[in-house]
């Protein structure tokens, strides 16, 4: 288990445009891609919805947890993709 932090910089959070994206991305891992809130509400990355519903905006610090599959190589996709999209 692979796990990092982050801190949403989009200025909206995550709103449909980049929840589809991460979905898309995580959905393109052999890994489980786990998104948590401060506060103890999570989703796995490839659930939309599930995402969405989180409600995480800008200066949110987020947790991202990388299970399964190839670890290492799928949690450095995801931080890359965090820093590049959110």
């Amino acid at each position: 288990m692979k796990q990092f932090q982050y801190v949403i910089t989009d200025p909206v959070g995550i709103h449909a445009r980049p929840a589809g994206l991460l979905v898309k991305a995580a959905k393109a891992l052999e890994s489980t891609v786990t998104i948590e809130k401060a506060g103890g509400k999570s989703a796995v990355c490839t659930k939309l919805m599930a995402v969405m519903g989180l409600g995480i905006k800008q200066g949110d610090t987020v947790s991202v947890t990388v299970e399964g599959g190839s670890e290492e190589a799928d949690a450095a996709a995801m931080e890359q993709f965090f820093k590049d999209n959110l």
